[in-house]
């Protein structure tokens, strides 16, 4: 519902990140906020761009919190690297050790993570019957961490973890061993030999966005029965799933993740309750729009 009154609430929000000028996320927020009655204003702090490429993460959020912004998004590579310039975490934002949503408030900065719950709808309505023995997940960074913790709670009874640091690779997977139970999750770096045995990938790097074309995988590795969920929604068809849908894999894009995790973050900025399915409907004429 529309707020009324002569002039509408003002909310400013942002994104920090790098190589960000594709996102989608301003009309999102912005054709949200309009329809709610709000002055809801949504700039890029685009790292690769000037003027932002010349100011550090820490200047970047004095920056915002400076402007009177309700608070920011951060995307890759700063999911993590945030953690020591905020105030405080969400039980969510602290289990999970990276954060997708700053909020400001009265000289505090707190940090959120709606990205897990992003993937956990999206996947339960493009995914609902799939096989959840077990899935080959790449990367392990701010997003991964986020989307593992998902899968479990989806009920994936093994995820085998992959990340070209190791160790950041075996920190996850012990992490989700203590949270979910021994065996749950395991660190692996033959990732051919482990999707011969999984039911599905999940692919969680930037591999596929403009600045990093390409396959995160070997052609070969992937077979018609595996399902392939992508979190990368810019292009919303990466090459990971053009090779699935040829192959004829059930894959699940990066929109969905990326509409619920904007709906979250949405109501924790500006403390109204969006639409979320009018804001699936508004992602989809954007994608439809090129």
């Amino acid at each position: 519902m529309a707020i009324e009154g002569d002039t509408p609430p003002t909310v400013r929000v942002g994104l920090i990140g790098s190589d960000i000028q594709l996102s989608k996320s301003p009309s999102l927020h912005e054709t949200e906020g309009q329809a709610l009655g709000l002055d809801y204003r949504y700039t890029l702090f685009d790292t690769r761009r000037p003027p932002f490429d010349a100011m550090s993460l820490p200047a970047l959020l004095a920056h915002a919190e400076g402007q009177g912004f309700a608070g920011v998004n951060i995307t890759h590579p700063y999911k993590q690297a945030v953690l020591p310039h905020l105030t405080s975490l969400s039980d969510d934002a602290a289990m999970l050790g990276a954060v997708n949503t700053v909020v400001f408030r009265e000289g505090t900065r707190t940090g959120h993570n709606t990205d897990w719950l992003g993937f956990y709808e999206s996947f339960r309505a493009g995914l609902p019957d799939v096989a959840l023995g077990s899935a080959v997940l790449l990367g392990a960074g701010g997003a991964g961490v986020a989307v593992a913790h998902a899968a479990l709670k989806l009920g994936l009874e093994k995820l085998f973890v992959f990340d070209q640091d190791a160790a950041r690779g075996q920190t996850l997977a012990d992490a989700l061993n203590g949270r979910f139970g021994a065996g749950r999750a395991e660190a692996i770096r033959d990732v051919g030999a482990a999707l011969g045995q999984a039911d599905g990938l999940i692919h969680a790097t930037p591999m596929g966005m403009p600045a990093h074309p390409g396959l995160p995988i070997e052609p070969q590795w992937l077979e018609p029965r595996h399902w392939v969920a992508d979190i990368v929604y810019m292009p919303l068809v990466t090459e990971l799933l053009a090779l699935a849908d040829r192959l004829g894999c059930r894959t699940l894009p990066g929109g969905g993740m990326t509409v619920h995790q904007a709906a979250a973050a949405f109501a924790l900025f500006c403390g109204h309750r969006p639409d979320a399915a009018r804001m699936t409907r508004h992602f989809a004429d954007m994608c439809r729009a090129g």
